[in-house]
């Protein structure tokens, strides 16, 4: 065909014949891409009005994530593939200086297709794979993406090969020389592969769990793990990017074991101040035996202590410092304990402590250490308050008294009184 129209432009526009047969072969080589492109037009319409119908009337899921990943899109390019393929001798000479510019062009382009196939399959198979509940446990974005790179990686020595007429191992043998090079411009990926590998295989961090990693300014829940970096959301729903290896080289809170156990810790203290600690009296005991988490506790402790004191023959004006006899602040943590007990809201068989603790200067404190049976944040938050806010106010009861620095109101108080006297 382009010696025909080569002739035609010779013999009726007068051109000389290497003028003719170039302009034949660039004009055979635009029909030639025109051709491809059409083709590559029909099959996508193809694909859109008949192939894609049909899979979206299948029952199974995994044949829609190849249509929307663009699998079968990617695959259309082998039909202008085909056409430019089996048609280069009809419009270039094969001894023409553009028929092996014209060959690595088609070889570099299908090529091209290849990565753009394989590519397409990997998306379909990690998105496949993270839609299985077992996912979570194991991550595998990180090793898709080093498949890619290694993929991609062949396919440009591959490239380069063809443009450079050199076989593929050549190349490869000369890289020895540019590992340096290599090991600097992908330094990142193989440090995140060989961190997202140790993740992996330790299962130090997977997506869904709570991760604290304070001085890379992330405090949240993990949304993205792949081959470089880990995607963080915050709580104030900011997103923080950490290196994958940064998790690896450095020190990470993983509040998942929280949240496997089923219970979240409360450890917090109510500082008692030390002037109002004191025993109690026959009167304050009758009293407190009608508070209800008291019952067993005093059924059993007033008789050992009257047992007790009576092996050591103290009689009722004895000094209480003689004998045994209860304390506000005792009977206080057995009273914290009991109701703490009886709340269906705090998980009895995780840790469960109400213990004092080393006097300070701010008092004497009393340490609530215990679990609560959800994990969510906004009710772990309520129980938390309600417990303490019931603590707080049956203090009094108990004679005794929150420790607190003074405030511009005692202090004005306090002025007051003494100017009155």
């Amino acid at each position: 065909m382009v010696e025909t129209f080569s002739e035609f432009l010779f013999n009726t526009l007068g051109l000389e014949i290497e003028q003719a047969d170039l302009i034949a072969q660039i004009t055979g080589i635009l029909l030639l891409v025109f051709l491809a492109m059409l083709a590559n037009a029909i099959a996508k319409y193809l694909i859109q009005s008949s192939v894609a119908s049909v899979i979206k009337k299948t029952r199974t899921d995994w044949d829609d994530l190849i249509l929307e990943k663009g699998v079968i899109t990617r695959l259309s390019h082998i039909v202008p593939l085909i056409v430019v393929s089996f048609a280069p001798g009809l419009v270039i000479k094969p001894e023409s200086p553009i028929m092996p510019i014209f060959e690595k062009a088609t070889n570099v382009y299908s090529i091209i297709v290849v990565l753009l196939v394989i590519d397409a399959l990997l998306n379909v198979a990690i998105v496949a794979y993270e839609r299985i509940s077992s996912s979570r446990k194991i991550p595998l974005k990180g090793f898709v993406q080093a498949i890619k790179l290694v993929f991609n990686s062949i396919g440009l020595i591959f490239i380069v090969s063809t443009l450079l007429d050199k076989s593929p191992v050549i190349l490869v043998s000369g890289l020895g020389a540019m590992t340096a090079v290599l090991l600097l411009v992908f330094r990142d990926p193989i440090m995140g592969l060989v961190a997202g590998i140790q993740l992996s295989v330790n299962n130090m961090v997977k997506v869904g769990d709570w991760i604290e990693m304070r001085q890379k300014g992330a405090d949240g829940d993990v949304i993205d793990v792949s081959l470089t970096t880990v995607k963080v959301r915050n709580w104030d729903k900011t997103i923080t990017t950490i290196p994958t290896h940064a998790l690896i080289a450095e020190s990470f809170k993983n509040w998942r074991g929280m949240k496997e156990t089923g219970g979240r810790r409360i450890k917090r203290n109510i500082h008692i101040d030390m002037a109002t600690v004191r025993f109690l009296g026959e009167a304050e005991i009758d009293k407190f035996l009608q508070f209800a988490p008291l019952g067993d506790h005093l059924a059993k402790k007033i008789p050992e202590l009257r047992e007790h004191n009576k092996r050591l023959a103290l009689s009722d004006t004895s000094p209480k410092a003689n004998g045994r006899s209860l304390t506000n602040v005792g009977l206080f943590r057995a009273y914290c304990e009991a109701w703490l007990r009886a709340k269906p809201e705090i998980h009895t068989e995780l840790t469960f402590l109400v213990r004092q603790l080393q006097p300070t200067e701010h008092g004497l404190p009393i340490e609530i250490y215990v679990f609560t049976k959800t994990t969510a944040w906004a009710e772990y938050e309520g129980i938390q308050a309600d417990i303490f806010d019931h603590l707080l106010s049956v203090l009094p009861e108990f004679g005794l008294s929150v420790y607190q620095n003074p405030s511009s109101h005692d202090l004005s108080g306090y002025l007051k009184t003494a100017s009155n006297a």
